[in-house]
């Protein structure tokens, strides 16, 4: 009984806490109405949370016969989350506040050795911009990390990731709690970008969409009916291994998968190479294509052509109403015009394919949208498996830096 009281307590506390972020400046009453709750539990949870310094007083309401009513806001600064995009080539940080803000953020090239030595890297970047945004250590209550591949959430290890050394044989999970020296959330990048598609970007107020990152990888993250499908062991959406573009039985795609191969950026200058004897990186490949190259132009739209046949398969699976096309690669307004040319010659059904509205930034506000659910319901309710997110109304990009 006293289990079921406390519960029930918790999940009124989460309602009320809600009802702040989504609406505040709020009322005491305005938060009865919303939530259904009585006016003496929301004024207890209300007084307590004020305690704790959760929310705080802003002011009273105007332009009402009558009493006036005290109102009351999120204290945005009193925890705040550590978001992390780690790529092959790149990692970025930002810490942000419980309003999704970001207060710091830094970019470095991703440290080769990977590994404990890649940890201690974003540790440092991490603590470094703590201090350049004045944030107290001890405020820094959760990091979410978003890592290229599949993380396994039994024995902390990272699967699939082939650009980033030694993560499939540690417990990276346990090694970034003991680094950081607090909580840490792993998730796949690529879904930490759809996620922040559909808070801040090309997906709002859409229930159905794929996400595909092309670059030096590709990967696709899937929301249907609302969720993230991860799937049994956090693969869901590793197009890569696509039985598609190349061999799927050449021991070489089993490491890296066929379709990556075939598609990502090794693929293109592979392909380019093929023709002219030449190896060169992929913007330059690009920018020969610009300047009437026909091995380049011809390299780009091989891309293109393979690009609308992994979204068709996305899309026979699936059904998206959009997709989101990110990445250095999927990024190129080249490979937009001609998916979007290729893919009704494969694909019986209109698609809307669309290029990132968040670009190098989508896994970044993914892994806030990420950190501030959890966040909410670990300090302020009970999780349960179908909790939605709480999260700010969308508004301005929270990846882009507060002014100093």
């Amino acid at each position: 009984m006293v289990d079921a009281s406390r519960i029930s307590r918790q999940f009124s506390q989460r309602a009320v806490v809600e009802a702040v972020v989504q609406g505040g400046p709020i009322s005491r009453a305005s938060i009865a109405k919303q939530t259904g709750l009585s006016k003496q539990t929301v004024s207890e949870i209300m007084t307590g949370l004020e305690l704790e310094g959760w929310v705080r007083e802003t002011g009273r309401t105007s332009g009402h016969i009558g009493r006036t009513a005290v109102t009351y806001e999120l204290v945005t600064d009193a925890a705040y989350i550590v978001a992390v995009d780690l790529g092959g080539t790149k990692v970025r940080v930002a810490i942000t506040d419980l309003a999704g803000q970001v207060v710091s953020q830094d970019v470095e090239p991703t440290e080769p050795a990977g590994g404990d030595a890649l940890i201690r890297q974003i540790a440092r970047m991490t603590f470094g911009m703590a201090a350049k945004g004045h944030v107290p250590r001890g405020k820094l209550r959760l990091a979410v990390v978003g890592v290229p591949g599949a993380p396994d959430n039994r024995t902390g290890r990272v699967l699939l990731a082939p650009n980033i050394r030694d993560f499939d044989a540690m417990d990276v999970q346990a090694a970034f709690r003991q680094a950081l020296g607090f909580d840490v959330v792993l998730e796949n990048d690529v879904n930490l970008a759809a996620l922040g598609e559909s808070w801040q970007g090309q997906g709002q107020g859409i229930d159905n969409l794929a996400y595909v990152a092309l670059g030096t990888g590709i990967g696709s993250g899937l929301i249907i009916g609302g969720n993230l499908v991860r799937g049994v062991a956090n693969a869901a959406g590793e197009m890569g291994f696509l039985p598609i573009g190349a061999d799927p039985f050449d021991p070489e795609s089993l490491r890296v998968g066929a379709y990556e191969r075939a598609v990502a950026t090794h693929g293109i200058i592979a392909r380019y190479a093929a023709s002219t004897g030449e190896t060169i990186e992929v913007p330059a490949i690009f920018e020969r294509a610009a300047a009437g190259d026909s091995a380049a132009a011809s390299a780009i739209e091989e891309t293109g052509r393979q690009v609308a046949r992994g979204i068709a398969a996305i899309c026979a699976i699936a059904n998206p109403q959009i997709v989101i096309l990110g990445g250095s690669i999927g990024l190129r307004p080249e490979i937009l015009e001609r998916a979007r040319h290729f893919l009704p010659l494969c694909f019986p059904y209109p698609v809307d394919v669309v290029s990132s509205e968040l670009g190098a930034r989508a896994a970044l506000v993914g892994a806030t949208a990420v950190g501030l659910g959890q966040l909410h319901n670990t300090l302020f309710g009970v999780v349960t498996p179908n909790a939605g997110l709480s999260l700010p109304p969308a508004g301005a990009d929270p990846s882009q830096e507060a002014a100093e």
